[in-house]
């Protein structure tokens, strides 16, 4: 239940910005609203759950119970203008609507598929992070702690300066840039067995991640009509989430295929070089085919 709730909360805040923020703004505001999930969900979080536990079992459930009702309270304040509304809101229609307003513009399309594929190889890559540090890097648990704070940090360094660079790039350069560093930091993790490469590769990867959602999100919420973004959106995230479980088993079972074979390091290495060959082929495909109207 927490994580349909989580999904539906999402796609909202996706939806709900452009009725809030000005159309040149969006990108900053996307910025700014994920650096501070960043910080409140990988920083603030953790430690306060940590001496609230310390406290009380129970206390950290009861503190999250109050935060949500004060956010919903904090949702509930907000003024929308009013809209009127031509699309269906049954539930097959509506899924139709979406899936025909996508497959009309390709331009969507293809940035959902290759989400998908980012997504598919990022989950892949962090499903076998932990055993990536212990047995490559031959870190302690402290320090694979030490490696998603780095990862973290881009998060938040992306989310803040990605209008920047968006602003100063355009789109479609932007977006060929974080495929460009997809590449780059899977072939670090990749090749090499260092952990300040590591964390430093962690750290790009992250805020590139923020760059291309940044762009894209901004984009998809100027093109798409106020009526029908949530489900354009959903179906957007929809490919784009999709492919996940995917990467996460991929992964898994690549690196139990080869241990036999080549070794449990290099296996362990191995979905990494996988991730830098799809996202280099995410790479030319986009210098192909991705083409904007205003950028």
């Amino acid at each position: 239940m927490f994580g349909s709730a989580e999904v539906i909360r999402d796609n909202a805040a996706q939806t709900v910005l452009p009725s809030i923020v000005a159309h040149g703004d969006l990108e900053r505001a996307n910025g700014q609203m994920w650096s501070a999930e960043q910080i409140t969900g990988q920083f603030i979080g953790p430690p306060v759950a940590g001496l609230l536990i310390a406290t009380s079992m129970a206390l950290p459930f009861g503190v999250d119970a109050s935060i949500y009702a004060l956010s919903a309270a904090l949702i509930w304040m907000i003024a929308l203008p009013p809209r009127k509304t031509t699309v269906s809101a049954k539930f097959l229609p509506a899924l139709l609507e979406g899936l025909g307003w996508m497959w009309r513009n390709p331009l969507i399309l293809r940035l959902a598929i290759m989400l998908g594929a980012i997504n598919a190889v990022f989950i892949g890559g962090m499903t076998i992070l932990v055993l990536y540090a212990q047995e490559v890097l031959a870190l302690p648990s402290t320090g694979y702690g030490v490696l998603l704070t780095f990862g973290a940090m881009g998060g938040v360094a992306g989310g803040l300066f990605a209008p920047v660079v968006a602003g100063r790039l355009g789109m479609r350069r932007s977006l060929l840039a974080a495929l460009g560093t997809f590449v780059t930091v899977n072939l670090m993790l990749g090749l090499f067995g260092s952990p300040a490469l590591a964390g430093l590769a962690l750290f790009l990867e992250a805020a590139a991640g923020m760059l291309w959602n940044v762009v894209t999100v901004s984009y998809r919420q100027r093109l798409i009509p106020d009526d029908l973004l949530g489900r354009v959106n959903s179906v957007y995230r929809f490919f784009g989430w999709g492919a996940m479980p995917f990467g996460t088993m991929g992964a898994g079972a690549l690196v139990a295929v080869l241990t036999p074979s080549i070794g449990r390091s290099d296996a362990l290495h191995a979905p990494y070089l996988v991730g830098a060959a799809v996202c280099g082929l995410l790479l030319i495909f986009a210098a192909a085919r991705l083409r904007f109207d205003t950028a």
